[in-house]
């Protein structure tokens, strides 16, 4: 995979509804959690079936089948991205599955994004833990459709679809951001973000590729494993009041510099 970009221009304010009480924590869901082992240690990434549901079906098919299991991260940057997920362990590989199409943004349920911070050219906020972006109904111009139209920002940890340079071209490649890169918003499909293990996808080896290449020893659905190996985590409801004063003294402390990547969700082991 190489990477093009794509300027992308967002307008106006999302208007929010009445709030509703939310708790500051939140359990993951098994069926939308992906375990993966790698030979650093382990990364657990929360996926987002509602961005992109094509996508998360095929990592969720790929590692019930063990097509993961084993591969390199065949091309890693430092400060950017760690790639893996092809058969061959070099770029442009696929699996035995037709490539996907394109899913660079989604419409969603207008309550379906919290942690909102509306800006003067758009919104940023979160589906679960994934970072995304939009604009308002009202400028998108969808009539009677009113749920707003997301995509995911490109903030560290963030899972995203690799593909060549046909937008109908993911496959099998997936990658994780070492750190933010808002460039590639809109252009790649977003399926997850990592919501333990971040310092795991920093400390894989960086190269082009890497002369002594890390590895996903075993990728598995955290359903598909036995209850005492899933992992046992709660993480911070976007909509509840903790992170909402965490969203607060961010764009305090922040002004106009203050985007969605400046907020951590944070996660525990109840």
């Amino acid at each position: 995979m190489r990477w093009t970009g794509m300027a992308i221009t967002t307008a106006a304010v999302l208007a929010m509804g009445a709030a509703k009480p939310h708790a500051d924590w939140r359990p993951l869901d098994p069926q939308n959690t992906l375990v993966i082992e790698t030979s650093k240690g382990r990364i657990v990434v929360e996926m987002a079936p509602a961005l992109a549901p094509k996508a998360v079906e095929r990592v969720k098919r790929l590692a019930k089948e063990g097509v993961y299991d084993g591969l390199l991260f065949h091309r890693v940057i430092e400060g950017f991205v760690d790639q893996t997920g092809n058969p061959n362990n070099h770029d442009g590989g696929t699996s035995a599955y037709p490539d996907l199409p394109a899913e660079f943004s989604a419409r969603v349920a207008a309550d379906a994004v919290t942690g909102v911070v509306a800006r003067s050219d758009g919104i940023e906020g979160f589906l679960g833990s994934v970072p995304v972006a939009g604009v308002s109904v009202k400028e998108q111009g969808l009539g009677a459709d009113h749920r707003p139209r997301v995509w995911g920002a490109y903030c560290d940890g963030v899972a995203g679809m690799g593909r060549q340079a046909g937008i109908d071209t993911a496959n099998s490649e997936i990658f994780f951001m070492r750190a933010p890169a808002r460039r590639l918003d809109h252009d790649y499909a977003v399926w997850g973000r990592v919501v333990q293990g971040l310092d795991v996808v920093r400390a894989i080896n960086a190269g082009e590729p890497p002369p002594d290449p890390d590895r996903m020893v075993r990728v598995r659905l955290a359903a598909d494993l036995p209850p005492a190996e899933r992992p046992r985590l709660e993480v911070a409801d976007t909509a509840g009041p903790a992170f909402q004063a965490q969203v607060a003294a961010a764009k305090a402390r922040l002004g106009a510099r203050f985007s969605v990547c400046d907020l951590r969700i944070a996660v525990r082991q109840p």
